[in-house]
């Protein structure tokens, strides 16, 4: 990853392109295609009709981060691309500016899917594009939740996992770099802004209230434990005085006087209106507490079954029915059980279930490292060494590589106990803050030592960072195509990663570490069951923690909070192995149809360096490839 530059894309996929079928994702292209009546308009014509493209796409990235300042931070966008000085700057999350959003964002797609293009690349500019302002403009007819950059669409404005009371403050603290004193002012702006945004938020939360759509209950308790935790902390021990503190001592033209002046006028921010305005919030959901339900699945809210159904297709990428993905799960969880099951008996453990067994295992000390500053300390330099032994070995599969290094964290401990076990999040487009891969040491049996590479290779290499760190690097792609949230895609990679460094050779001689990157698999084939089972199939929180529990060996406190983060981001779950399985029968394809001209590297290449898209059009490209060796 310390390479500084992408190596050369081979030639055929630039010419794959030019095969790939000109109509919008998902739907039909236009009956007749505008004629050229000579070569002199020929040129005109097209200059007019890309000019039009490019400030359609550049008008969209405006809106979007308009409306959503904190996620420019966090992508690192200049002021020029944001249209605007955005640093200084919070968000809006009042019901009025999340439709006004929606509504220009919905505009801004009509207006791409009338122009027309004469050029293959510019159309598959065109398409993605288009698709991804419909993912962000969300369920039409349906004003409730809020457009999240990543999640698009999501349920609910306040809740334990995300959303801006929790992804703002991380934001600020880890993507907002102060460098110098325009910046330690835009930092103190922002904390001052933050009166403004939490009021917005409270307001959303009680206007989505009055249309009885509420978060279940435990959703709702687990959201006030997170806000009751972050009022009840001493203000000079917030992460973002604290953090505020540290960097401006970096910060060479501030003198001692000037330092201290920020740090006190932060200081009074947070005691006078970040406070407040959290304690507002955790009084609102104090008080909604006897009207949620106790009920697990989004289908309990109103119109929940539509809202489901529209996650499915946008965040699982598919046209498949819950039933049909629910049945997909079970086998997938049937097979991998089968294959774990060899390894547990070739290894002795003979006793109990699969999951039983795996789930034992973190008894013995020789899995788990000790419950201590050094053992989590020993843990994380694992993993960078784990980082470090398969960038060695990609070139065998992989020819480009991405020029953002990538860090290991661990997650903050102020928001440990509802984090998943680890995640991912992407480097600057500038490169002033690398891609981050955070790991949660709340509970060390929760990562065993055998799960930790297979871990790494996910949200790492080859999996979340390079996927996202290359496809930010993509110059001469639209930004919003750079920074793509394609659930299927990018969780699918990912998904994918793992078998490919199985496939690298990096579990042989490690029965062990095989039987984590199975659990993993597992794991996610779970989740087509359970997802599917509290969405669709009405099944209670304890059925799915009880069918997770006993079904994949997982500590039960990661079980806990992955069903809950499943009840909060419905249909998100599904990416994974839908994604993974879709990128694997491409291959397939390809390789049975290719024989001894297939090359890995090409074909990573191919899926690698387009960006996240629709599965359906990566369906298109990996076919189109295919033919231009046959």
């Amino acid at each position: 990853m310390r390479r500084n530059k992408i190596n050369k894309k081979t030639a055929i996929i630039a010419c794959i392109t030019a095969s790939l079928l000109i109509a919008g994702c998902g739907q039909q292209p236009p009956e007749e295609a505008p004629q050229k009546t000579s070569q002199q308009e020929t040129p005109e014509i097209n200059k007019v009709d890309e000019n039009k493209l490019q400030q359609t796409f550049e008008q969209a990235t405006k809106t979007l981060f308009k409306y959503r300042a904190v996620s420019a931070t966090l992508f690192g966008v200049s002021d020029e691309t944001a249209g605007y000085h955005y640093k200084s700057e919070m968000e809006d999350y009042s019901s009025s500016q999340e439709m006004q959003l929606r509504g220009e964002l919905v505009q801004l797609s009509n207006r791409l899917k009338e122009l027309t293009t004469d050029t293959t690349q510019d159309e598959e500019n065109r398409r993605v594009v288009a698709d991804i302002i419909d993912y962000f403009s969300g369920a039409q007819g349906m004003p409730v939740g809020y457009i999240d950059p990543w999640m698009g669409h999501s349920a609910f404005v306040a809740n334990q996992i995300n959303g801006p009371l929790i992804d703002a403050p991380n934001n600020l603290i880890n993507s907002h770099t102060v460098n110098s004193e325009a910046d330690a002012s835009d930092f103190l702006a922002r904390l001052n802004a933050f009166e403004n945004m939490l009021a917005s938020i409270n307001q959303k939360v009680l206007n989505d209230a009055e249309n009885n759509w509420i978060p279940p209950k435990i959703i709702l308790q687990k959201t006030i434990n997170y806000l009751d935790g972050f009022v009840k902390n001493k203000v000079e021990d917030n992460s973002l005085l604290t953090s505020f503190k540290s960097k401006l001592g970096g910060v060479a033209e501030l003198n001692e006087k000037q330092r201290k002046q920020f740090y006190n006028d932060a200081k009074s921010a947070l005691s006078s209106k970040v406070y407040p305005g959290y304690q507002t919030i955790l009084d609102t959901l104090t008080g909604l507490l006897p009207k949620a339900t106790t009920e697990s699945g989004i289908w309990a809210q109103p119109g929940g079954e539509a809202f489901y159904q529209y996650s499915v297709s946008k965040l699982g990428d598919t046209d498949l029915t819950p039933v049909e993905i629910h049945d997909i799960g079970l086998r997938e969880v049937a097979r991998i059980s089968a294959e774990m099951e060899q390894i547990l008996v070739a290894e002795g453990y003979t006793e109990g279930s699969v999951g039983e067994r795996v789930n034992n295992l973190v008894k013995e000390d020789r899995f788990v490292y000790e419950d201590s500053e050094k053992g989590r300390e020993d843990l994380l330099q694992f993993l960078r060494d784990s980082i470090k032994e398969i960038e060695l070995l990609m070139p065998q599969q992989f020819e480009s590589v991405p020029p953002y290094p990538v860090e290991v964290k661990r997650i903050p401990i102020a928001t440990q106990d509802s984090s998943a076990g680890g995640y991912y999040t992407p480097p600057a487009i500038d490169g002033s803050v690398p891609g981050i891969y955070w790991i949660n040491l709340k509970e060390m049996t929760a990562n065993p030592t055998y799960g930790l590479k297979t871990l790494t290779y996910h949200e790492a290499v080859p999996g979340h960072h390079w996927q996202v760190a290359l496809n930010m690097a993509q110059e001469q792609m639209p930004l919003l195509r750079r920074i793509a949230p394609y659930n299927a895609y990018v969780e699918g990679w990912a998904l994918y990663s793992e078998q490919v460094a199985y496939e690298m050779g990096l579990y042989k001689d490690d029965p062990f570490g095989n039987l984590g990157r199975l659990q993993a698999e597992l794991f996610r084939s779970v989740r087509l069951v359970v997802d599917t089972g509290m969405h669709a199939k009405k099944w209670s929180r304890e059925q799915a923690i009880e069918y997770m529990a006993s079904t994949t060996g997982t500590a039960p406190s990661d079980v806990v909070s992955e069903i809950e983060r499943y009840m909060v981001w419905p249909g998100q779950a599904l990416g994974y192995k839908l994604g993974m399985l879709k990128i694997l029968s491409l291959r397939e394809y390809a390789q049975s149809k290719l024989q001894t001209a297939y090359d890995s590297k090409q074909f990573h290449d191919l899926i690698l360096l387009s960006g996240a898209v629709p599965m359906s059009v990566l369906d298109e490209k990996v076919k189109a490839w295919v033919e231009t060796f046959l």
